[in-house]
């Protein structure tokens, strides 16, 4: 159905996108698809509405209202993560079906939808005046073929020993495979991918499990952060890489807790920051339980373990290390005897 948005400048938009399912890479791949084709035909101004359990649906039908100040074409972004509405949504979202505004594109993305869900009175309003996707997850069988065409999109040329070896491997996560992909390209470039590619890309893997740990020290969970820490630092994982992955997640966090401050909520500032689905729970763990000036904090603790793991400053870098990790996750600074392992 998005086919005919492969030539972004030339595509016939429709006025309406729902684009619904519970596979995160393929729905994100869509709905950025729809949005390259909106921003390529003029509509540069864009607003990011999450539609949580206390969304206020008047702020639509404000939006659909309103003259864009900024751009003569607007779209608007909702975000309707449990694809129910409710009754002041269905209303809400059957009315701007009703009467699409000219130079206003509507793009909904909201989670899988039943078949009851999709018989609802806003769903088929939604349908008969825009256009309606169900993304599917992609069968085992399919994968292969899926992989092949992906890497080959991204500019590589896999063999079949590459793409079933990386079939293997990511076990059917998309968003794994999308990470692989990126990694094989940052290692190799485009081109030729063999399954030794594959395999030298796999064994330095280790590094991709520093934003795990990253994101269970952001959900609360210190201490197996810090297990996974010193396991990273026994596999041999640079501190310089782990204290740069902290010092983002920090950073990133700061950012999202200052937006907070200012009165957005939370679930709309991680819809604005591209949080994927999986990392919100952390996200979200972190932001509701330090406000901005703590994470403040933070970056400066961060910024000084940076110093220290490239020799620019004194002091115990694995001590510090542990101290930031634990601060992460908002446990209390441990003792100073304390001394980490290794």
């Amino acid at each position: 159905m998005l086919d005919a948005l492969a030539e972004p400048e030339q595509a016939r938009l429709a006025p309406i996108y729902l684009l619904c399912g519970d596979e995160p890479f393929q729905l994100g791949s869509a709905a950025d698809a729809v949005r390259c084709c909106a921003r390529a035909q003029g509509y540069t101004e864009r607003k990011v509405l999450f539609a949580g359990r206390d969304f206020d649906w008047q702020q639509l039908a404000t939006e659909q209202d309103s003259l864009s100040l900024f751009a003569e074409k607007k779209l608007i972004d909702l975000r309707l993560p449990t694809g129910k509405p409710g009754d002041a949504g269905g209303r809400a979202l059957r009315a701007f079906a009703e009467r699409p505004v000219e130079d206003t594109l509507l793009l909904i993305t909201a989670g899988k939808l039943d078949r009851n869900q999709l018989r609802t009175r806003w769903v088929t309003a939604l349908e008969e005046a825009g256009v309606l996707v169900q993304i599917w997850p992609v069968k085992h069988g399919e994968l292969p073929g899926w992989l092949r065409r992906h890497m080959q999109a991204r500019g590589l040329q896999p063999d079949a020993e590459a793409v079933a070896l990386l079939a293997e491997r990511v076990e059917g996560n998309l968003l794994a495979a999308d990470q692989a992909v990126e990694k094989l390209l940052l290692l190799n470039g485009p081109g030729p991918v063999d399954a030794a590619a594959v395999r030298a890309s796999v064994a330095d893997s280790a590094r991709f499990d520093v934003f795990d740990m990253v994101d269970t020290a952001l959900a609360g969970e210190a201490s197996r952060a810090l297990r996974m820490v010193f396991g990273l630092l026994e596999e041999g994982v640079e501190a310089v890489v782990i204290s740069w992955a902290l010092g983002r997640a920090v950073r990133e966090i700061l950012d999202m807790a200052m937006a907070v401050a200012r009165g957005q909520p939370v679930e709309a500032v991680m819809a604005g920051a591209r949080v994927w689905d999986s990392r919100r729970t952390a996200v979200r763990a972190a932001l509701t339980r330090h406000r901005a000036g703590y994470w403040g904090g933070l970056l400066q603790r961060a910024d000084r373990l940076e110093f220290m793991v490239k020799g620019m400053a004194a002091g115990n870098k694995r001590d510090e290390l542990v101290q930031l990790v634990c601060a992460m996750a908002g446990q209390r600074p441990l003792p100073a005897s304390f001394t980490a392992p290794g």
